[in-house]
């Protein structure tokens, strides 16, 4: 029976493929104030402003492709049982070919109505107002804005729970609720946290071992290393 990997990913892995990440330095996201894009009070207050914001992102993620921590990620399941918890809503994950993953976050590539969160579309192409669902509602970007619940996370939960290793890529772990899955871990499974200028340390989690590099540089070693504990 193939041992349990849990991989928490945010917007750090997705970064070294050329996708931004939303929110700048200064707070902003792409030049805006983050209620305005990525709140139910700003969509209902100025929709045009909010698809196009999406309508730009889900643009950018044509013009990359997965890196070699994508695909690494999608190796280890020849040798491990693996689910990926992802903040981001890019679908790099799924194109470089794992399988298990879960975006607590939602979706760039799904659409929504606006009067169920639970009739979710495919969506590819740019989102419109005037683009509805079949019972005739407006279509939103299938993504969990600020103020808004995190449908997802019992279910990440359940799965962190169950870990035997956790890996942590490219995320500060500072931003909740997801933060909050590190105290789902067993007490001693090892957790591998990847990140050039770390935010957490060892003496706050004695089973951290941290990799002090970006995801690109820092885990393909770990993940041969991983796969060499069970050859």
């Amino acid at each position: 029976m193939k041992q349990k990997i849990v991989v928490l990913t945010g917007a750090g892995i997705s970064a070294e493929s050329g996708l931004k990440t939303f929110r700048d330095a200064d707070g902003l996201w792409e030049g805006h104030d983050v209620m305005e894009v990525a709140s139910p009070q700003g969509f209902a207050k100025n929709p045009e402003l909010v698809l196009d914001f999406y309508n730009q992102r889900r643009r950018q993620l044509f013009a990359v492709e997965p890196n070699a921590a994508h695909a690494c990620l999608a190796d280890l399941e020849a040798h491990f049982d693996v689910d990926i918890i992802t903040q981001n809503v890019d679908d790099l994950h799924e194109r470089a070919g794992s399988s298990n993953v879960l975006h607590l976050h939602g979706e760039l590539l799904k659409a929504r109505s606006v009067a169920n969160e639970d009739h979710v579309l495919l969506w590819k192409s740019d989102l419109n107002l005037g683009d509805l669902c079949a019972n005739g509602h407006q279509l939103r970007p299938h993504i969990v804005w600020f103020g808004e619940q995190v449908p997802l996370l019992e279910k990440a939960v359940e799965i962190t729970e169950k870990a035997e290793i956790v890996i942590i890529i490219g995320t500060s772990m500072q931003v909740y609720p997801a933060a909050g899955l590190i105290n789902f871990v067993a007490p001693g499974r090892p957790i591998y946290f990847v990140d050039p200028k770390p935010s957490v340390s060892n003496s706050e989690y004695g089973n951290l071992i941290i990799i002090q590099k970006t995801a690109v540089n820092g885990l393909p070693t770990l993940i041969s290393d991983l796969i060499d504990t069970v050859l």
